[in-house]
């Protein structure tokens, strides 16, 4: 057997142990949660109305923020963005929506740095968070360079 199918066959390996930690991943309580959250704010109509009307304050909230604060709706628009949020927000469905989608997102994350870090220590793993934890441009210690 040549180096190169010996490589092939180790990548069929990874591919099928990919295949099923996937599977893992979609059997787990995290995902039946998050889908059981996201169908139940799905399914209401109230929330859907909400929806809509946030992507509608949201639309002329951007036709301000060419302007910024010069324009002089922009504070107006600004806080009528963030007073549909908290209504939505008021609604359980969307607290847990929102609540099961971090935890599968912290999941995943997890499991990604994980695999990153049996590969190399120094591999880049990229996150949801603004606020990066360590490496090149986050106030921490670079080993970049």
């Amino acid at each position: 057997m040549s180096v190169s199918e010996m490589n092939t066959v180790d990548m069929a390996e990874v591919l099928t142990y990919a295949y099923e930690l996937g599977d893992m991943i979609n059997a787990s309580v995290e995902v039946a949660d998050y889908l059981y959250w996201k169908q139940a704010v799905e399914n209401d109509s109230e929330i859907q109305a909400l929806v809509r009307r946030l992507e509608m304050k949201k639309e002329l909230f951007e036709e301000t923020q060419r302007f910024g604060h010069f324009h002089p709706n922009y504070h107006e628009a600004k806080d009528e963005v963030s007073k549909v949020e908290a209504e939505l927000e008021a609604y359980e469905a969307v607290a847990r929506f929102k609540l099961a989608e971090k935890t599968l997102d912290d999941l995943l994350f997890h499991m990604s740095e994980k695999i990153a870090y049996a590969v190399s220590d120094t591999i880049k793993v990229p996150s949801n968070n603004v606020l990066p934890k360590k490496g090149c441009g986050s106030g921490g210690g670079c080993s970049c360079g």
